[in-house]
């Protein structure tokens, strides 16, 4: 392989090139793909500051098709909520293989308390280790956003094909970069991107976990507000922006989910 890197006492792969394999999503049916843009036209102003009982509620009646729930496991509302008011949804979790020990155990719980929901693990093309071996050692210092194309995005695309439509936990309140995020839109994909939690404040987030006992990942209760892969997340400064802490070595506020 030739070294488009120029990095030291190796030949590695131009980063911008991902690995062979599927990396995008297929296709929505075309009645589908109208009907969602139908219904993103006409609810998505009114669902703005809806709740998100109301949302998913919501969702569950007019989707045209089978929902996924996108769970980072940083918290498990949006699981308990899906339990509520989505039954037939299944969760997806991006397994990067970089993730603290304590999100993966957050995962296996959240397996274990919702077992009614099948729990998809979607992982990249390369493991961790053949990835150093063909990109270089380290590669979320070098090229983070290459990482996370890889790690992440490609990875969702790929696993989004059955789906009409997916469920995030996107916040206004995760920062600015967020502040005027829908409730209701379609991704470049034609499919509904629901955010039931964009109302919610970090501190609301806490007090249902609280109160209605859910899952928490402990991080959480360590200065970590926001929490992606342990080699990209440090713990940040109370007041600070909460993605403060993710990428903070590099000019990157977000992974390229949401973009």
């Amino acid at each position: 392989m030739t070294n488009l890197l120029n990095q030291p006492g190796g030949n590695f792969r131009d980063p911008e090139i991902s690995p062979d394999g599927p990396k995008e999503t297929e296709a929505l049916p075309e009645d589908v793909a109208k009907r969602n843009a139908s219904l993103v036209e006409e609810w998505a102003d009114k669902l703005y500051d809806a709740t998100a009982g109301e949302i998913l509620d919501w969702a569950h009646t007019h989707a045209p098709g089978k929902l996924v729930v996108t769970l980072s496991m940083e918290n498990t509302v949006l699981a308990e909520l899906a339990e509520r008011h989505l039954p037939d949804a299944d969760f997806l979790f991006l397994d990067t293989e970089y993730h603290f020990p304590e999100t993966l155990e957050v995962a296996n719980e959240v397996e274990a308390r919702y077992p009614t929901h099948r729990l998809v693990r979607a992982k990249a093309q390369l493991t961790r280790e053949e990835q150093n071996e063909v990109y270089g050692p380290n590669l979320y210092l070098r090229a983070p956003s290459a990482c996370c194309r890889m790690r992440k995005v490609e990875p969702l695309a790929v696993h989004m094909s059955p789906y009409a439509g997916w469920v995030t936990g996107l916040r206004r309140a995760d920062g600015p970069t967020r502040a005027e995020a829908p409730a209701l839109s379609l991704d470049k994909t034609g499919r509904l991107k629901i955010s039931p939690l964009v109302t919610w404040s970090l501190e609301g987030t806490a007090e249902f976990e609280r109160a209605e006992d859910l899952i928490i990942h402990p991080l959480t209760r360590q200065g970590y507000p926001s929490i992606g892969c342990a080699t990209c997340t440090m713990p940040v400064a109370e007041g600070e922006d909460p993605r403060a802490g993710r990428w903070a070595f590099a000019a990157k506020t977000e992974c390229g989910l949401h973009e």
